[in-house]
C-alpha cells in the first residue's frame, strides 16, 4: 500500500487517507445494477487497486445493499488482510423509537464487517423520531464501549451539527465529522453555514458524490456515452432536457486543466474540491479497478489557483 497525503479525522488524532472511497454501490442492485454492469470480481478488483493505490478509508452504510456493501467489504479486509479504515452508518428509520437500537444495529453491522471496533460510526440523516441528543448519548456508550473509535453525522445542517458537537462535548467526546453532499456543481456546504461550522468547530466535512455520481467525469457528455437505466434521474432528465449540451463550456474548461496536468476531467473535479480546503475529504465511488485507479489519480498535484478560480466561474451558472 502506498503512502498518499493524509487529513487528520476531526480532532480525533485519527488520520485517513485525503481521499476516501465510497461504497454505496458494492451490492447495490437496484438502484446501481450490481450483478449486471459490474460483478463481485470487479469489487475485489478496486478494492485491492484502492489499497495499492494507498487509499485505504473506506465508507459504508447499513443501508446499502441492504447491509451487502458491508459484508463485501468485511470478505475483502479478511481475503487481503491489510489494515484498512472503516466508516459506516446507522439509519434511523421510523421503526427505532429508540436510541438503543443504535447499539444493536451496530452490532449488526459489526458481524457484517467481522471487526470488533469500526473507525467511524455516523447517523446517516437527521430526519428522525429520535433527537440529537439521545443519539449523541448512544454514539458516547459506543465509544466507551471500545466498539467506536470516532462518531460523526451525515446531511446535518449547521444548528443541528452545533447541538451534535455540544452533547458529544458533555462526555469528552469531538464530533469528527459531518458527510455531506458537496462537488463543484453542488456547494450548498459553502453557503448553508455547514462549511464554516465544519472550520469553526474542526469537524472533517467527508464529501459524498463529489463526481455527482459521473457527470464531473465527463463520459456523459453528449456524443460521448449514453446513459444506462439505472443512473439517476437527475442525469435522465439533463439528457432530455439537452442541459448537457449547454454544460459544454463548463467540461471545456475541466478538459484544459486536464491537458495541462496530464490528468482526466474527473481528475480536475476531485482535485479542485481537494484544494478547497483540508479539512475537506471526498469520497468518490469505485465499483472497478479501472474507477480506482482513476480517483486515486486526484492525488499528488494541484491546480493553480488561476485554474481553481477559473474552474469555479465557469460552473457557476450550474452551481446548486
Amino acid at each position: 500500500m502506498l503512502q498518499v497525503d493524509q487529513r487528520q479525522l476531526g480532532n480525533t488524532g485519527i488520520r485517513v487517507p485525503a481521499l476516501g472511497v465510497g461504497i454505496w454501490s458494492w451490492g447495490e442492485k437496484g438502484f446501481w445494477g450490481y450483478g449486471k454492469s459490474y460483478t463481485r470480481e470487479d469489487v475485489t478488483q478496486a478494492y485491492q487497486a484502492c489499497l495499492a493505490a494507498g487509499l485505504n478509508f473506506f465508507d459504508t452504510a447499513e443501508v446499502y445493499g441492504n447491509g451487502e456493501s458491508e459484508r463485501i467489504l468485511g470478505e475483502c479486509l479478511r481475503q487481503d488482510g491489510q489494515p484498512i479504515l472503516i466508516a459506516s452508518k446507522f439509519a434511523p428509520l421510523p421503526t427505532r423509537l429508540s436510541a438503543k437500537a443504535l447499539l444493536t444495529a451496530l452490532d449488526k453491522t459489526l458481524e457484517r464487517l467481522g471487526v470488533s471496533t469500526i473507525d467511524l460510526y455516523q447517523i446517516h440523516w437527521p430526519y428522525t423520531f429520535l433527537s440529537i441528543d439521545a443519539l449523541m448519548d448512544a454514539l458516547a456508550e459506543a465509544v466507551r464501549a471500545k466498539k467506536v473509535r470516532a462518531v460523526g453525522v451525515s446531511n446535518y445542517n449547521a444548528q443541528q451539527m452545533r447541538q451534535a458537537h455540544a452533547r458529544l462535548a458533555r462526555y469528552g467526546i469531538p464530533l469528527a465529522s459531518n458527510q455531506v453532499h458537496y462537488s463543484l456543481l453542488h456547494r450548498k456546504p459553502e453557503a448553508n453555514g455547514v462549511l464554516d461550522v465544519c472550520r469553526e468547530l474542526q469537524v472533517t466535512l467527508i464529501a459524498y458524490s463529489p463526481l455527482e455520481q459521473g457527470l464531473l467525469t465527463g463520459k456523459f457528455r453528449p456524443g460521448v456515452e449514453q446513459l444506462r437505466p439505472a443512473f439517476p434521474r437527475s442525469l435522465q432528465k439533463a439528457y432530455r432536457s439537452n442541459e448537457l449540451e449547454k454544460m459544454e463550456p463548463l467540461f471545456q474548461v475541466l478538459e484544459r486543466a486536464a491537458q495541462a496536468h496530464d490528468k482526466t476531467v474527473g481528475q480536475v473535479a476531485l482535485n479542485w474540491l481537494l484544494n478547497k480546503d483540508s479539512l475537506i475529504i471526498p469520497i468518490p465511488g469505485a465499483k472497478t479497478q479501472k474507477q480506482a485507479q482513476q480517483n486515486a489519480e486526484a492525488l499528488g498535484w494541484r491546480l493553480s489557483s488561476e485554474e481553481q478560480a477559473e474552474i469555479a466561474k465557469a460552473a457557476e451558472k450550474w452551481v446548486k
